[in-house]
């Protein structure tokens, strides 16, 4: 397991990822809220510590056990699935930082669960993320999110928990004297290539690989983010495209593991920037309802590149955090269906009403769901002057 000095370089990096993500600077008082699965307890309270030391106010949450999960959905009525319990809304309107440590101890324990309780339950928490999602957008909170090994991640990697903690260990830059440092190189040379993006002006993008033969519009006033200090790790550049303009057919050979269940080789086939046929090889039912869990959950809300350059990850981890940043041969790119990023906005995204969000093809959904390719594949901007420019070839930018 990860030693007291990669715990410490741990809470200082997801430090430098909370800040990096909001606009305005920390503050003493600001309250900052600590949500953690019962293994990562111990990153929790360095996290803790740090809070104090900063004159900030730490609001602690530990997550469900698997088998509380279980039960909540397994002996819930209707009403309490949808419970949200009294001073959550007063909490979310205040907090200016999340840090959110994930540990799952099991990864597919709701698979005889109906998936459209588990749509219901998203349902009901979504206002509490819109409220998130607004002060965000104000510059007063940020959010940052990383993965702390188990046994049963390890298990599911098909690896050993040893092979696994020095994965997340190179990933996130713990085998470093000054990991900090290291990202603020990450950051300054994925800045560069963000920038060229940018510049690009575009009309659609084509998408190539072995299964993948894809049209992804980015729309009006959009932009290329990315090492945005929300995820730890994270390398990918994404953006939110006009979900009308999707046309063509995404493959993810990754599986996932998403709310207690396990999904592999999802064929998704889009037609006037909706999902109209799905396929998979294990799970189909309960991808069949989450693409059913409202409107917007059939239809893209991201679309991201991964620099191999960049990457530590070299293997499957059964966890969505690293898997969409995978590295390996080829890189990766993924497609998410659902809620689209208002950071992506080319303008100030509190002025992104949900009138503007709707004129301009910002996806809003409850869901939101990373499906990875690590195919070799080709990615060409198709320009609004009629050139065709390829930005993404085996697994690198072509700039």
């Amino acid at each position: 397991m990860l030693t007291d000095d990669q715990l410490n370089k741990y809470a200082e990096v997801l430090f430098w990822g909370l800040q990096t993500a909001r606009k305005d600077r920390f503050k003493k008082n600001d309250l900052i809220l600590i949500q953690y699965d019962p293994a990562a307890v111990k990153l929790a309270e360095k996290l803790y510590t740090r809070i104090l030391e900063r004159g900030m106010h730490p609001v602690q949450r530990q997550g469900l056990t698997w088998g509380m999960e279980y039960d909540f959905y397994r002996r819930s009525r209707e009403e309490q699935l949808v419970f949200i319990a009294p001073g959550d809304r007063e909490l979310y309107r205040k907090i200016n930082g999340r840090f959110f440590l994930r540990a799952p101890e099991s990864l597919t324990h709701l698979r005889e669960i109906d998936s459209r309780k588990i749509g219901k339950v998203l349902l009901s928490r979504k206002p509490l993320r819109n409220i998130m999602d607004r002060r965000e957008d104000q510059g007063v909170y940020s959010w940052t999110l990383c993965s702390f090994p188990t046994k049963e991640l390890a298990r599911q990697a098909k690896t050993s928990l040893r092979n696994y903690t020095d994965q997340i260990i190179r990933a996130c830059y713990l085998d470093q004297a000054d990991p900090v440092k290291e990202w603020e190189e990450v950051l300054k040379n994925v800045g560069r290539i963000k920038k060229w993006l940018n510049h690009l002006k575009v009309k659609f993008f084509r998408i190539e690989s072995a299964n993948i033969d894809l049209k992804i519009t980015p729309g009006e006033r959009r932009r290329w983010k990315g090492v945005s200090g929300h995820n730890i790790p994270s390398f990918e550049l994404f953006f939110s495209p006009d979900w009308r303009g999707t046309e063509g057919v995404y493959y993810a050979d990754l599986p996932s593991f998403r709310s207690g269940n396990y999904v592999e080789q999802v064929r998704l086939t889009f037609a006037k920037g909706a999902v109209i046929k799905m396929k998979a090889k294990t799970g189909e039912d309960f991808t069949r309802k989450q693409l059913a869990m409202d409107p917007g959950a059939s239809r893209v809300g991201e679309f991201s590149l991964t620099d191999k350059r960049f990457s530590r990850i070299d293997r499957f981890m059964a966890d969505t955090l690293f898997d969409e940043n995978f590295g390996g041969k080829y890189g990766n790119c993924h497609l998410a269906v659902g809620s689209s990023y208002t950071d992506t906005f080319k303008g100030n995204p509190a002025e992104l009403t949900k009138s503007l969000k709707k004129k301009l093809g910002f996806n809003d959904s409850a869901l939101h769901w990373d499906m990875v390719n690590t195919e070799d594949k080709t990615v060409t901007a198709h320009l609004t002057n009629g050139k065709k420019v390829i930005i993404y070839e085996k697994g690198v930018f072509k700039i």
